[in-house]
């Protein structure tokens, strides 16, 4: 391979989502004092979220109907009457008080360590524009990235190709000089596999490809293993 830049998602790929969410509302619900667990919460949250992002990169929700729609879908699921005002009190919080908590997945900087001196790194996330820069800055990520690309940015999310080239653009590289490692099969793989980017996937759940012949990783440190 004659790669030499490498593109990373970041949400479930190097920032460690699932953590810092949980401790996120955690404090929103502290504050606001909303009388449920944050466990039992998650539980019925995360996958109504999961759905919101798939309709928001699908161009099928807003960014402010996923806002909204995911939370309150999660307290009607609970049965747990809400207003609309806390809805959006709770929405707010969440994305100010997420960048605070930074919890990285094992091994991201070891593999960051590893990589700096061989690649050119960079992002390309399809998360939200003021809280992603935010993510890589308090997180001590900024060191090792130098491009930063958000789907709000740019006007469209992965798997789009205008990302990819828009990315690549930045970056001054061409698709055979470049890989993409992230999480979701769809739009980190696939979309810059179909773009002419090699890929490699960051396969943490031990989920099956829909495809074969990609190259799965069950942990960080197993990519140091292709590049």
């Amino acid at each position: 391979m004659n790669i030499k830049h490498i593109f990373f998602d970041l949400d479930h790929t190097l920032w460690d989502f699932d953590k810092n969410s949980e401790l996120t509302f955690q404090e929103v619900f502290q504050e606001l004092e909303i009388p449920f667990k944050v466990n039992d919460f998650l539980e019925v949250y995360m996958p109504i979220n999961l759905n919101y992002w798939r309709l928001f990169r699908e161009e099928k929700v807003s960014k402010s109907k996923l806002r909204y729609g995911r939370l309150k879908d999660s307290f009607n699921e609970l049965e747990y009457a809400i207003s609309d005002e806390n809805i959006n009190k709770i929405a707010d919080l969440y994305i100010e008080y997420l960048p605070n908590h930074n919890f990285l997945l094992e091994g991201t900087f070891d593999l960051l360590d590893y990589l700096k001196s061989k690649y050119k790194m960079h992002i390309i996330t399809n998360g939200f524009d003021e809280v992603q820069h935010l993510k890589v800055k308090k997180s001590g990520l900024n060191f090792y990235f130098d491009k930063i690309i958000t789907s709000e940015s740019v006007g469209v999310k992965k798997p789009n190709p205008k990302i990819f080239e828009f990315a690549l653009n930045q970056a001054n590289t061409i698709p055979q000089e470049s890989i993409m490692i992230g999480d979701s099969f769809e739009a980190d793989v696939i979309g810059a596999i179909e773009f002419g980017m090699m890929a490699i996937h960051c396969n943490f759940t031990a989920a099956k490809n829909k495809i074969g012949g990609i190259v799965s990783v069950n942990s960080l440190k197993e990519i140091k293993d292709y590049l």
